[in-house]
């Protein structure tokens, strides 16, 4: 579960990301005016997006986007918060432990003999 919704988290970031990024400032439509777009070539937004442009629909979406961002967030850390933390390497579940088949042959011993060294 928390896989899935962190792929969802990851996929909103980028999209919101993106669709920030190809917004214009408002500083930008003052700049068009001054270099004489104003007068007869500023239809053409309004014929994609409706008659206000562009920036209702990026804004609507990008507005859209965070409200999902942010519930993605809060569930990501309200399922962090519920995971059960080891405190200890003690409190760590006890590893299983092999099965020793009756016919174990023991080590050789190390020779007792071994010269000293110099």
């Amino acid at each position: 579960m928390d896989t899935i919704i962190l792929a969802i988290h990851m996929v909103i970031s980028v999209l919101l990301v993106g669709l920030i990024l190809i917004q214009h400032g408002k500083g930008a439509d003052a700049g068009a005016a001054a270099l004489g777009g104003g007068g007869g070539g500023g239809g053409a937004s309004s014929s994609l997006f409706g008659s206000q442009g562009s920036a209702s629909f990026l804004s609507r979406t990008s507005a859209i986007l965070a409200m999902l961002f942010f519930i993605s967030s809060l569930t990501l850390a309200y399922f962090a918060g519920r995971t059960d933390r080891v405190e200890s390497v003690t409190e760590l579940p006890a590893a299983p432990t092999a099965v020793i088949s009756e016919q174990v042959e023991p080590k050789p011993a190390a020779p007792a003999d071994l010269p000293d060294l110099p």
